[in-house]
């Protein structure tokens, strides 16, 4: 047996280990971004099964309005134990929840969609977010808990009312029926 002939089949061996893993690996990364960790299955599959763009995007403002119900609830009705995990992660979620409905009216108008419904529920529940938080940034309990998080939260609801303001004016006129 020469010396080439001894290490090359343990290499072979170990450069395809490597590329199946590699493999495998990318295949995980690509599915990753579909899940979204802040949504029930219930909700993902509402999302899922949902027909239009503008239904989705109604579907993720009504989701990030009970984000924002179920945040409040737990300022109020504290949990014995991961209190602070909990308040974060509501918040994180809701912001989740928004940023995806802004995305997803980006998309509809790229399409050209008739997405007016849910700018238009956009645009007015942002409204009442931004004054929901900046209402428990100024005199929230346990503000120093989820401070990072509000900020965001805060920022992010501006900027999504903001793309919904736009988004109107963008967004195709409805048909005109005439009259003949």
């Amino acid at each position: 047996m020469t010396q080439r002939s001894k290490f090359a089949f343990p290499t072979f061996i170990a450069v395809l280990a490597m590329s199946s893993a590699s493999l495998f690996a990318g295949s995980a990364a690509a599915r990753a971004p579909q899940d979204k960790d802040y949504l029930s299955s219930t909700e993902a599959d509402k999302i899922r099964d949902a027909e239009t763009t503008n239904d989705r995007i109604v579907l993720f403002v009504t989701f990030a309005d009970d984000r924002l119900k179920k945040f409040q609830y737990e300022l109020e009705h504290p949990s014995a134990n991961r209190h602070a995990d909990m308040l974060n992660f509501l918040l994180n979620s809701y912001v989740g929840c928004l940023d995806d409905a802004a995305d997803l009216v980006e998309l509809g108008i790229h399409k050209q969609e008739n997405i007016r419904k849910g700018i238009d529920l956009m645009a007015a529940k942002a409204k009442e977010f931004v004054a929901i938080l900046n209402k428990l940034s100024a005199e929230g309990n346990e503000r120093e808990i989820y401070k990072d998080n509000l900020d965001d939260a805060i920022e992010g609801t501006n900027d999504a009312l903001k793309e919904a303001e736009q988004a109107k004016m963008k967004v195709a006129p409805p048909p005109v029926r005439r009259k003949n």
